[in-house]
């Protein structure tokens, strides 16, 4: 495993994190001893990030996850998330923050998020989402800046709302966060823009999610495949969106194929390579469900880096298709 700064927190975090959303259950059905046995063998490949969320599961993810932290809690960083309080998402910009991370509901649920952990102190606590109308009055960041001074949480960060990534931007400017989390890979590449020359500029820590685009990116779906009804994948590639998703992930199959890396370098190994090609990418959450998935993560990032001329081919399959989510 290699490992990079988690910007200003000074944290040596894995290039391979561990996402734990499917293991609150809206993947399908999760047996929990996979689950415990997909955490074992992450960190025992030396993963040492793992982001949850109350949102997963309504804290089940989180629940797990703290069965495996006896004994191992020294060896790693849990970061997790706290959803506004109840309301339409994403959060109307017409609400004040308050109105969503009003004081009362932070406290309450930073108690929650320590219990279901079992510890006393997070990691780090990352706000599920955001918008762009309150950066003018950021309280909840103020309100998590004093929960950190009483010793309830040692780093603040952000999770990018899906359909305004750049929100994040001034509050890395202002250095009220220390972290911000952002979908960035093959097709979705806005970040590159802009927001990853800022976390570099600001130090800001930058975790990168849904690298795989739900698992499309990996290779495995056909344009007919079905999702269960419980598998929140079944709205996300609702109507004809699986199958011009499968369209372009065999075009990228093939310019990997033509580049000399298709024996060397599965889809999912090119999917997480091309998110660490930039410096400002601290660590690389995948979702995972076992312990062949951790193993078969965990190595990617011991594969040879992406060329140049293959990184710019896979630059042109960025593609403005709106944002695909309904809300986690």
């Amino acid at each position: 495993m290699k490992y990079r700064l988690l910007g200003k927190t000074g944290w040596s975090v894995s290039e391979i994190g561990f996402g734990g959303w499917a293991l609150g259950g809206q993947w399908g059905g999760q047996d929990e001893a996979d689950s415990v046995a997909a955490l074992d063998a992450a960190i025992d490949r030396g993963v040492n990030f793992i982001d949850t969320a109350q949102g997963y599961g309504e804290g089940r993810s989180e629940r797990v996850i703290a069965k495996v932290l006896p004994g191992r809690r020294d060896q790693v960083f849990v970061a997790t998330k706290t959803p506004p309080a109840p309301g339409p998402w994403p959060p109307s910009p017409y609400c004040k923050a308050e109105e969503r991370y009003p004081e009362s509901y932070l406290r309450a649920n930073v108690e929650e998020r320590l219990s279901n952990l079992q510890t006393d102190c997070l990691d780090l606590l990352q706000l599920h989402t955001w918008t762009r109308a309150w950066n003018r009055d950021p309280a909840p960041l103020e309100i998590l800046a004093r929960l950190r001074e009483e010793g309830k949480l040692k780093r603040i960060g952000i999770s990018t709302p899906e359909q305004d990534q750049n929100a994040a931007v001034e509050l890395m400017r202002r250095g009220l966060i220390d972290t911000v989390q952002v979908i960035y890979n093959l097709f979705e590449q806005e970040p590159a823009a802009e927001l990853l020359p800022v976390a570099r500029e600001t130090n800001t820590g930058v975790i990168v999610r849904v690298v795989f685009d739900e698992g499309a990116l990996t290779g495995k779906y056909k344009a007919g495949h079905r999702f269960p009804e419980n598998d929140f994948r079944s709205r996300y590639f609702a109507g004809d969106r699986l199958e011009r998703t499968v369209g372009r992930v065999e075009q990228i199959r093939r310019d990997v194929a033509e580049a000399g890396l298709g024996d060397t370098h599965t889809l999912a190994d090119v999917a997480i390579k091309f998110a660490l090609a930039d410096p400002a990418v601290s660590t690389v959450i995948t979702g995972i469900r076992n312990a062949d998935q951790a193993r078969l993560n965990a190595a990617a990032c011991d594969k040879p880096d992406l060329p140049g001329p293959l990184l710019a081919t896979l630059r042109r399959h960025n593609w403005l298709r709106g944002v695909w989510y309904s809300g986690k």
